[in-house]
């Protein structure tokens, strides 16, 4: 606990964690109780320097809340929108107070008290304005933190072809592991022109109880820095209509490959005090899924292994993080059996992934994914979460697998 903590109150200097205190304070207490407890007829708020009273005041009370609730968001992620604008809020918040205090306050002490206000919070709004190597700080390139080579698999497509592309941008030599051998060899010699980097093609079907560790072999003389444990596949329909088989080898590629792959590369990374594993999850591991249950049951795993590996691993050099995609635009619904339906592209989830790498252990795709993906599986119940889902999926899923 004292680690984590030293390392969550070390990402940003102390005058800023007492802001994000401060904000934190106002969103989870003052504020809730603000709107829902205090009597309309004693409610006040403050706007650019104008007293507001009663249902006026209680009006504007949820805007209030939004920005500091923005507050603590931006200040605990340290997200780069924070500057300028935390900055420009508080310079408001300067002429405002200041003015306030003047005009209702009046006299000599009014004068006093508005001069202070200025001093602090115009200290405030300069630390703050100054403030932007902080939240927007010279990123060096992966190859630089992570070492040369990066390994993806199932790169021959989807995701796993986005993160192979993004991560060339970056200046690192990549493997390629998939089934399809002309598919990698095309994605492989697209990255060697368009970015320069060398790149090794490894055809090995993760489904087949030695495929990771045929992968892992083939690799051995290099010194991968990063591992995006990215195939994977589902199979939509009812649980007893699948093949056996079929399931036996989804288990296969979604839990035992990745496991098997971090397990043989995590000690080298650890060893050299650098590199990255990124495990492909998906939305589907935050609640049952009815029609995908070996699936979700499967991204679960993954979740579960990715976060642990994030605690264990803190500290190492070695980052680890679990993205969780909702529907994305790739082969995955024809593959799964699914009717084709709208989701993300696979460069917004790289995209997503990579900016988010170092910084927690998992991460969503999208605001409403996210939302329904955690606040419907802290509020809800189990029983309606997996009653909704089987409505959603089974519009997805062709009547004949029903």
């Amino acid at each position: 606990m004292r680690a984590w903590l030293r390392e969550v109150l070390g990402r940003r200097p102390a005058w800023m964690n007492a802001l994000l205190g401060f904000c934190a304070y106002m969103s989870f207490v003052y504020m809730p109780w603000d709107f829902f407890v205090k009597p309309v007829a004693v409610d006040e708020e403050v706007w650019f320097g104008f007293l507001l009273h009663g249902w006026a005041a209680k009006a504007t009370e949820p805007l209030h809340w939004a920005i500091y609730a923005a507050g603590t968001y931006g200040f605990w992620r340290m997200r780069p929108w924070m500057w300028p604008w935390a900055g420009v809020y508080v310079a408001q918040i300067t002429v405002a107070t200041t003015i306030w205090l003047v005009l209702n306050v009046g006299g000599m002490r009014g004068g006093l008290l508005g001069a202070a206000s200025a001093v602090v919070y115009g200290a405030l709004t300069i630390a703050l304005l100054r403030a932007r190597d902080h939240f927007q700080p010279q990123r060096r390139s992966f190859r630089d933190r992570f070492g040369e080579w990066a390994l993806v698999t199932g790169a021959s497509s989807g995701i796993g072809a986005a993160f192979a592309r993004a991560l060339a941008r970056e200046g690192h030599s990549i493997v390629l592991a998939a089934r399809r051998e002309d598919r990698l060899r095309e994605v492989a010699d697209a990255l060697s022109r368009e970015f320069g980097v060398a790149t090794r093609v490894v055809p090995v079907d993760l489904a087949t109880p030695a495929g990771a560790a045929k992968l892992a072999g083939a690799v051995a003389d290099l010194e991968i820095g990063v591992l995006v444990n990215n195939a994977g596949f589902g199979h939509a329909g009812r649980f007893e209509r699948a093949e056996e088989a079929r399931l036996v080898e989804m288990i296969q590629v979604n839990c035992a490959a990745p496991l098997v792959l971090a397990r043989r590369l995590v000690g080298p990374m650890r060893t050299r005090g650098r590199g990255a594993l990124l495990f492909t999850g998906s939305l589907a591991a935050k609640q049952p899924m009815p029609l995908h249950a070996t699936y979700a049951a499967s991204k679960a795993f993954v979740a579960l292994l990715g976060e642990a590996l994030w605690a264990e691993l803190r500290g190492s050099g070695v980052e680890v993080l679990v993205v969780e995609p909702g529907t994305t635009e790739t082969e995955f619904q024809t593959v799964a059996g699914e009717i084709p339906h709208h989701g993300e592209t696979p460069e917004r989830v790289v995209e997503v992934a990579l900016a988010a790498l170092g910084a927690q252990p998992s991460v969503g795709v999208g605001w409403w994914r996210w939302l329904r993906g955690n606040l419907g599986m802290r509020l809800l119940p189990r029983s309606l979460l997996a009653s909704v889902a089987h409505a959603v999926i089974e519009r997805q899923t062709p009547s004949a697998l029903r």
